[in-house]
């Protein structure tokens, strides 16, 4: 973008915005999308409102590249800059550098990040110079540092650098300062004189970062400054700030003399080299289609495993290893494949967390019955969007991360994922990176602040994995698949897919070593006719199944006869079945069923057969679900208490039978509580917290946890009850469990004594005994333990406990 610096008039962004070309101000548009958005913007100075705009800004930060984000730092440290200035500072006054500094510095023009006036000076936006807390370990200028001083002040720092101001006001002294100070000539004959001990001191001040105090202690003397440190705050290159603790602070001016002419800030105008090999587009499409549908058929594998067997969700969230491992071993394929297509099919919302466990949805159905084709490319529509990267199994202590943890969304790992087929795009066309380290490192140098994972020992080594198992990157270039991606055109992805991938396949090969092979992607129905008569072997270009006794026995104890799975396979078979395989089939069949288990709540016998059939014919005793197996054996579908009351309420006289045979002999009960209820507390004992012992909880009445769940979280917030008098709510739950036991206290007295018990105040109430006197008592060290109020009575002058409701008056103590 060609901008010349004093072409245009006024430090102002809307100023420089106005002095635009329509091609100009379109190309700022172009690069922030965000400041467009409904309700457009109705003029210029609304436009430039909407890019100063901290969010926007922040928006844009992640993608700026290494020496954009370079030069934006220099220019927040320098007070003003021209731009022959900021040249020097980054070292690029010509060569190769100034012209990696002139394309850095149109990027920021391009983001309207940066812009010119007509004095031959740059300005930055706002936001972007607070991005820094100290932009190159510098501190902030002298102009800010000795604002809080007095005119006094800067009057003795003036004598005793002997510069005379224009008058004594302060304005006119701190600008003679800046003056002083901002000339690195004066800074470096004046640190000429100084002390040896001084110099010392402001050469390590100026190499180092200021140190940011954590907190601040108004009015706190500082310590005394040593001779060295006190001749330079006596002249104003070191600042001492009396409201804050902490070491003297170094101008931004001073330390950028004191580094000297030598000294330049950091910038990288060159991206690093890529080393690269030849390859071409048929060789990409060949790598990038075996990754895509080997990861396709992982995609069809994994989630078929979820569907059938929902993975269970840890109680704080996520799905962990021991389910991946589960997944993982079910579906033939590693953990990072299966983190992937879990962390893709829940983001396009093929999965959904359900209670406890982690389901599929509705929408899975229908994605299930698609081409495998269509299927990949709503994985990898949303994979290119995902606000994390999914291969992320380790944290920084190398621990194991769960899988659909709900993390916050990072935007650091979506640039990522971008700026990798970025990086990669930019190889010369029919050569691809040779080591995959190599783009990580060009990655790093186009979005810095793109987030790592602890776990990489190479720069993304994690999100290049993930990349190459779905095929946007091969061999090092971008695929066809990637180039959809990064172009974000969703009609050109489906068709790159469709090349890539070939349709379901709908057949099998069966062979007499009884396994089946299908080429290529099953089709739903294939691969869920095969998943239930035999084991699945491997998945990936090609599908290997292998038929078992057990496996076939599986399909049978699922309602399948032999000959309709005979059936079934001959359809799917490219040629007839192959002899052991129909073998296998009937001869497991032939003996499924020989054994017979049923499940029955308790057993009936007896020695007389008429009495057992007169048992299952009588009309009294059809509930029982009686079903005779011999002519002395009858099995019962409810338990032996309630066949025992049952047959008894018929007229019959049965007996109950231990396990061992022998007769049981009932005995009346007597019921007892599970446990007294406890006294109220002894004077001089400790006070106990109440828990619920789930052991000795009341289960007698089943509850829905997961519907009560749901009611819980679809409910409004939970509002104080209000008090029944006058509508105010309880201003704790001390008050309100206090109001709702002593029913002979007023509202006030009631929050009284309940701002007592949290205040740990003393209190005096008005108390009834048990013998009915009326006594006044002064407490303290008061403790709620309702419907008791353990306190110390200083009428006894003992620890006592009281009975809330008889508790009729409370008074300040």
């Amino acid at each position: 973008m060609r901008c010349p610096i004093g072409k245009k008039s006024g430090p102002a962004l809307a100023s420089w915005l106005r002095g635009l070309d329509a091609a100009e101000l379109e190309r700022i548009l172009a690069a922030r999308p965000d400041t467009v958005s409904a309700p457009e913007p109705r003029s210029v100075g609304e436009l430039a409102d909407r890019l100063q705009r901290p969010a926007s800004v922040a928006l844009v930060l992640p993608r700026l590249a290494l020496p954009c984000l370079q030069l934006a730092e220099a220019l927040a440290a320098l007070p003003v800059a021209s731009l022959d200035e900021l040249a020097v500072l980054l070292g690029a006054p010509h060569g190769e550098r100034a012209r990696g500094f002139a394309a850095a510095l149109t990027g920021l023009l391009d983001r309207a990040l940066v812009w010119p006036d007509g004095d031959d000076r740059l300005h930055l936006a706002a936001p972007l110079r607070n991005a820094w807390a100290s932009p190159l370990g510098l501190d902030a200028p002298i102009g800010q540092l000795l604002a809080g001083s007095t005119s006094d002040e800067l009057g003795r720092m003036l004598a005793k650098l002997g510069v005379k101001p224009a008058s004594n006001r302060k304005e006119h002294r701190l600008a003679a300062l800046v003056e002083q100070h901002g000339d690195p000539a004066r800074v470096a004959a004046l640190v000429a004189e100084a002390p040896a001990a001084t110099r010392e001191l402001l050469d390590r001040h100026a190499l180092k970062a200021p140190e940011r105090p954590g907190f601040i202690l108004f009015g706190t003397p500082q310590a005394d400054a040593g001779p060295g440190e006190q001749w330079a705050v006596e002249r104003g290159l070191l600042v001492r700030d009396r409201h804050r603790y902490g070491p003297a602070r170094m101008p931004a001016e001073v330390a950028l003399a004191l580094r000297g002419s030598d000294w330049h800030a950091p910038f990288t105008p060159v991206p690093p080299e890529v080393r690269s090999v030849p390859v071409t587009g048929s060789d990409v499409e060949r790598e990038a289609v075996a990754a895509s549908m080997t990861f396709a058929a992982h995609a069809v594998s994994v989630l078929g495993v979820c569907a059938a067997a929902p993975p269970a969700r840890l109680k704080a969230g996520g799905i962990g290893a021991r389910e991946l491992s589960r997944i993982g071993r079910a579906a033939q394929c590693d953990e990072i494949p299966v983190r992937l297509v879990l962390e893709t099919a829940s983001a396009a919302g093929l999965l959904a967390r359900d209670g406890d466990r982690v389901t599929a949805t509705a929408a899975y159905d229908t994605w299930a019955g698609k081409e495998p084709a269509d299927q990949f490319a709503v994985l990898l529509r949303a994979w290119w969007a995902l606000p994390l990267t999914p291969g992320g199994s380790r944290d920084e202590d190398g621990k194991a991360l769960p899988a659909l943890a709900g993390a916050p969304p990072c935007g650091g790992c979506v640039q990522a994922r971008h700026g990798l087929l970025t990086a990669a795009s930019l190889l010369p066309a029919g050569e691809g990176a040779s080591a995959s380290a190599d783009l990580g490192a060009l990655l790093v140098w186009l979005r810095p602040l793109a987030d790592e994972l602890p776990q990489d020992a190479t720069p993304f080594a994690t999100l290049v994995g993930e990349a190459e198992l779905l095929g946007a990157l091969a061999l090092g270039a971008v695929s066809p698949i990637g180039a959809a991606l990064l172009a974000d055109d969703a009609e050109a992805l489906s068709d790159a897919c469709r090349r890539l991938l070939p349709a379901a396949s709908g057949t099998a090969r069966f062979g007499s070593d009884l396994t089946a092979v299908v080429a290529g992607t099953p089709s739903a129905h294939l691969f869920e006719l095969l998943d239930s008569v035999a084991d699945r072997e491997s998945a990936g270009a090609a599908s290997v199944w292998r038929f078992s006794p057990g496996s076939v026995r599986r399909a049978l104890d699922a309602g399948r006869t032999a000959d309709a799975l005979t059936t079934d396979l001959a359809a799917v078979a490219v040629e007839p079945l192959p002899q052991p395989l129909s073998y296998l089939i009937h001869d497991t069949a032939r003996g499924h069923g020989r054994v017979r288990v049923v499940s029955a709540a308790c057993v009936i016998h007896g020695q007389e057969p008429a009495l057992l059939a007169e048992l299952v014919a009588h009309r009294k005793l059809v509930h029982l679900g009686l079903r005779q197996l011999a002519p002395t054996v009858l099995i019962s579908r409810t338990p032996a208490d309630k066949t025992l009351a049952a047959l008894r309420a018929a007229g019959y006289a049965p007996v109950a039978e231990k396990p061992d045979g022998s007769v049981r002999i009932e005995r009346a009960r007597h019921h007892r509580a599970a446990s007294p209820v406890p006294p109220p507390r002894r004077p001089g004992g400790r006070t106990r917290t109440r828990r619920t012992d789930a052991r000795t909880a009341d289960t007698g009445t089943a509850v829905d946890l997961h519907a009560l769940a749901c009611r819980l979280r679809d409910a409004p917030q939970d509002l104080p009850v209000p008090d029944p008098y006058d509508g105010r709510p309880y201003a704790s739950d001390t008050e309100e469990i206090i109001a709702e036991t002593a029913r002979n206290l007023s509202f006030t007295d009631a929050r009284q004594l309940a701002h007592a018990v949290d205040e740990g105040r003393s209190v005096t109430i008005e108390y009834v005994a048990t013998s009915g006197s009326t006594t006044v008592r002064t407490l303290s060290r008061l403790e709620l333990d309702a419907p008791y109020l353990h306190a110390w009575c200083h009428l006894r002058d003992d620890e006592r406990v009281f009975t809330i409701s008889r508790i009729h008056g409370v008074m300040p103590a």
